[in-house]
């Protein structure tokens, strides 16, 4: 995948609110464990949203979605 550009937005990549969320906290550092604690989701959710967010991000590490995230001005 390219580098993304600082223009690019959630809108690009078609996260839902709850991606959203879930990336805000993969950003600040969180564990899948921790985001299905602090928003309340079964593990297994967390796990989901995050792999759905990687799928979305076209990277196959969670790290390589956080700097995406902050190269786009997410977060």
């Amino acid at each position: 995948m390219a580098n993304a550009s600082p223009s690019r937005s959630a809108n690009t990549y078609a996260l839902t609110n709850r991606e959203m969320d879930v990336l805000r906290l993969l950003i600040a550092g969180h564990s899948s464990k921790q985001i299905a604690a602090k928003l309340g989701i079964a593990f297994k959710t967390a796990v989901t949203h995050r792999n759905s967010i990687l799928v979305k991000f076209g990277v196959h590490e969670t790290a390589s979605v956080v700097r995406e995230a902050i190269r786009a001005g997410i977060g």
